[in-house]
């Protein structure tokens, strides 16, 4: 008697990753729909040879979207949306391995695997002139106010110009980076007056003013690696009359007079002449007809 037996194949076993634990690194400025982690880093095998389904998910949030799988079936991680290191720094992700589709009423076998995904700063910013005010939600763009400075007609000061808000200075933004940056004066001195130093900002006087016009200079700070990465500040600097005297006040006491419940604002009048309101003047020697 010959007797022929099929075995039957029974789901009993579950989907084995080949790593069930992976960090990638992943630089800020990577393109998107690039790979993030290649299919046979992630690929899972299932002993009953069934076919794998498999699903991807965040676990941290905010951090939804930017990273997606190539199909149910090929768990390819790739680049779905540009990444933004000022948003988030990391994120953890979780590919599901199954053994029957999503949804089937038959008894399904599941693995999972943990991708744990670091975002690597890129230089993708130029130089910021500090102090400066963000104009956006996310702080990515910061924007510098102009410096202002004053010298003295045909005096030139051998110290470094005085400014306002500040003396000019300028960071990169991409701080752990921190590439170094490098001053230029690149218009706004036909006559060559003023230089500012390469390293340091300082700007200072090559020979004195001899016009009383204001100087507009446009100085550039520029990445050394990369000189395509830059930003310009203006600088106003006023040439004034050089000044001698202290302003002091034409007498050294005033008397006034106020009316009691005068509302605010009300003028305070002269003692002695309740018609003339109470005026306090000062002058100055340098600027006699002021």
């Amino acid at each position: 008697l010959e007797i022929l037996v099929t075995i039957l194949n029974v789901n009993d076993n579950s989907p084995v990753f080949t790593q069930e634990n992976l960090t990638q690194v992943v630089p800020e400025d990577t393109k998107v729909n690039a790979t993030i982690v290649a299919r046979e880093e992630l690929s899972a095998s299932d002993a009953d040879l069934d076919t794998i389904f498999y699903e991807l998910t965040t676990i941290v949030p905010g951090t939804d979207g930017y990273f997606a799988i190539k199909g149910v079936n090929n768990p390819e991680i790739y680049l779905q949306k540009a990444l933004d290191y000022e948003k988030f720094k990391w994120t953890t992700l979780v590919l599901y391995a199954r053994d029957r589709p999503v949804g089937s009423t038959d008894t399904t076998r599941t693995a999972t695997a943990t991708i744990n995904i670091t975002i690597e700063q890129a230089d993708t910013k130029p130089p910021w002139f500090l102090p400066c005010t963000f104009i956006n939600t996310d702080n990515s763009i910061c924007i510098s106010s102009p410096y202002t400075g004053r010298v003295n007609i045909s005096e030139m000061s051998t110290e470094p110009l005085i400014l306002e808000p500040g003396p000019i200075y300028a960071i990169d933004p991409d701080y752990t980076l921190n590439e170094k940056i490098v001053y230029s004066i690149v218009g706004g001195d036909s006559g060559r007056v003023f230089s500012v130093d390469a390293d340091t900002g300082n700007l200072t006087m090559n020979k004195a003013a001899t016009s009383p016009d204001s100087y507009l200079l446009q100085v550039m700070a520029t990445q050394v690696n990369n000189i395509q990465k830059y930003s310009i500040a203006i600088v106003e600097i006023k040439v004034i009359n050089k000044s001698d005297n202290a302003p002091y006040f034409e007498s050294r006491i005033y008397n006034g007079t106020v009316s009691v419940g005068l509302a605010p604002g009300s003028f305070v009048f002269r003692a002695g002449d309740p018609s003339s309101p109470l005026m306090i003047t000062a002058v100055d020697d340098d600027f006699p007809n002021v």
